[in-house]
């Protein structure tokens, strides 16, 4: 059963079988938000795609990061991600056009960052998410 179903602009649908959601800076107690720490939030959100689906390609959609006007603390500038760190399990029709559809499926695991706690879908889903290279990134397994 599919959480949500995404269409590319191809025209290819994307069903999300599985997502996990959680707070981008839930660990954080003091301090600021600044490059340094966001890059390792990034490097930890694909380490969880990584681990979440280890035999099956992942992608990482890149942040976006914003700064506020504000002035700069002891690590640097201030720097955004936002709010909420994904991860989440696509599946649609195998990329391959030799493979039985009734046999086969195309999978990736795609980590990205969204600015609140909603499961993508239809025409709301991050522009991001609904630009996915799907044929380039996704791999083709039996069922």
């Amino acid at each position: 059963m599919s959480l949500s179903r995404l269409i590319l602009p191809s025209g290819r649908p994307l069903d999300l079988v599985q997502v996990r959601m959680r707070s981008t800076y839930a660990g954080l107690l003091e301090g600021h938000p600044c490059k340094a720490l966001n890059d390792m939030q990034v490097r930890a959100v694909r380490a969880e795609a990584e681990g979440a689906s280890p035999t099956m390609p992942v992608h990482l959609v890149e942040p976006s990061r914003q700064y506020p006007d504000r002035p700069a603390g002891p690590f640097g500038p201030v720097e955004f991600l936002p709010a909420v760190a994904c991860v989440g399990t696509f599946r649609s029709a195998p990329v391959a056009p030799d493979l039985d559809p009734a046999l086969h499926r195309s999978a990736l695991t795609v980590a990205w960052f969204q600015p609140g706690p909603r499961v993508p879908s239809g025409e709301d889903a991050d522009p991001s998410l609904l630009g996915l290279a799907w044929e380039e990134l996704a791999q083709d397994h039996e069922l």
